[in-house]
């Protein structure tokens, strides 16, 4: 297949500003040209990925969603860069035999209808905002079999009610190092911003007194403030936005893996990085977690916003056999696995065309 990445438009590819949109699209399309697939991604200038083939395009970033109110109207920046990447995508499209969207935005859902080419939509999130829950769902209708969603929690949020593809996600595991006897210490992995949740992570830690490692970049300088003023005590220690080497020296030694979020997971990232290192994971029993992490088996899932929960499950880590973590990353979520997954479904996008 002759293929078009298009990136997330809220920060260029490598900034970790797109989150797990930007590890997904890079392990994506990695494996689709190992499998001989041609390929052209197109992300915002400044992109770092370059051992892609990329075309850089200039203009100014989208809002996130996740920063949005619910009814906001549609918001473009003055010389927007999702319009500038459609717009190239628009003019380069006989070139390709489909296009696939990474973004989560309005306008590559709208466009669909006026490309003679087929795009297919990975949707990256959970419902936010009603723009997006009207627009999904027509899409899925008119264009049956194009969009993709990582869980069928994610796809419930839209009101979802069609067969649709559930492409879960993985990861190199080559990447991330096996490590038995880890130490006494936890980790927290994500962007630092309050859908995250990260306080409940650091009151669990202040109340068990263990370590907590916490990586992501740092979105919200005024939300990691309160937290550090509101546990002066917790032993938490931020160490930053990590490469995936140094990330995973750091995660790989940990006892568990804490996953705090206040909002609709779509998939968590985090879960298969943990898992791939055989570190069990504690997640809220809300959203994507709920379907990737099998409670008793590869971690435990908690009471959503419950600190309670998670202290008891700290204190039942060990519990948790770290090799079958690390099996369960190996037979799920390797990027083999998602390739099979992600080939078949645009198979399936250019049969039905």
């Amino acid at each position: 297949m002759k293929l078009i990445f298009v990136s997330t438009p809220v920060g260029s590819l490598g900034s970790g500003v797109g989150g797990g949109v930007e590890l997904s699209l890079y392990n994506a399309a990695q494996e689709m040209l190992r499998r001989g697939h041609q390929l052209q991604a197109i992300a915002p200038a400044n992109s770092t990925r370059l051992d892609l083939p990329i075309v850089q395009i200039p203009g100014n970033y989208q809002p996130m969603a996740q920063n949005q109110e619910r009814t906001e109207p549609i918001i473009m920046p003055e010389n927007p860069v999702i319009a500038n990447m459609w717009e190239y995508a628009r003019q380069v499209q006989d070139d390709c035999d489909l296009i696939v969207n990474f973004a989560y935005d309005w306008l590559p859902f709208y466009l669909t209808p006026f490309f003679r080419k087929p795009i297919a939509h990975l949707v990256s999130m959970g419902s936010l905002t009603n723009a997006i829950d009207q627009i999904i769902p027509q899409i899925v209708k008119q264009f049956p079999g194009t969009v993709a969603f990582r869980t069928k929690t994610q796809a419930q949020t839209f009101g979802i009610e069609e067969e649709c593809c559930y492409l879960s996600n993985g990861i190199d595991l080559s990447l991330y190092n096996f490590c038995l006897e880890p130490k006494k210490q936890l980790a927290w992995l994500g962007r630092i911003a309050p859908e995250k949740g990260l306080e409940d992570a650091v009151a669990a830690a202040q109340i068990t007194n263990i370590p907590l490692k916490i990586m992501g970049r740092m979105q919200d300088n005024s939300y990691w403030e309160k937290i550090c003023s509101d546990y002066p005590d917790a032993p938490i220690e931020y160490l930053g936005f990590l490469s995936t080497d140094k990330l995973q020296q750091v995660l790989r030694e940990c006892q568990g893996l804490l996953m705090t979020h206040r909002w609709v997971e779509a998939f968590g990232n985090v879960v298969i990085e943990s898992l791939a290192c055989g570190v069990p994971v504690i997640s809220y029993r809300r959203g994507g977690p709920g379907e990737t992490v099998q409670d008793g088996v590869t971690g435990f899932l908690v009471e959503p916003d419950s600190v309670p929960g998670l202290v008891e499950a700290i204190a039942r880590i060990d519990e948790i056999n770290r090799y079958t973590c690390r099996q369960e990353a190996e037979s799920k979520f390797s990027v083999q696995a998602l390739g099979d997954r992600f080939e078949k479904w645009l198979y399936q996008i250019l049969k039905i065309q």
